[in-house]
């Protein structure tokens, strides 16, 4: 995981440790456009900014508690 702070890139994987949730949440967080990827690394995982990955979490974490 880089280190450069909420701009910070992460693997699906990390988001979903970061989260509390399991990587196929994140994975349905993209497909519903709640999360877009920002780039992909050296072994073609897409990669999420930190930011983007806690803004989509409060959202799901909003809409669920309606």
């Amino acid at each position: 995981m880089a280190t450069d702070g909420i701009d910070s890139l992460v693997t699906t994987n990390d988001a979903a440790t970061l989260c509390g949730v399991s990587a196929q949440a994140i994975r349905m967080w993209a497909n519903r456009g709640i999360l877009t990827a920002t780039g992909i690394d050296e072994r073609g995982r897409k990669l999420y900014r930190l930011l983007d990955v806690a803004k989509a979490e409060r959202a799901t974490r909003n809409k669920a508690r309606r």
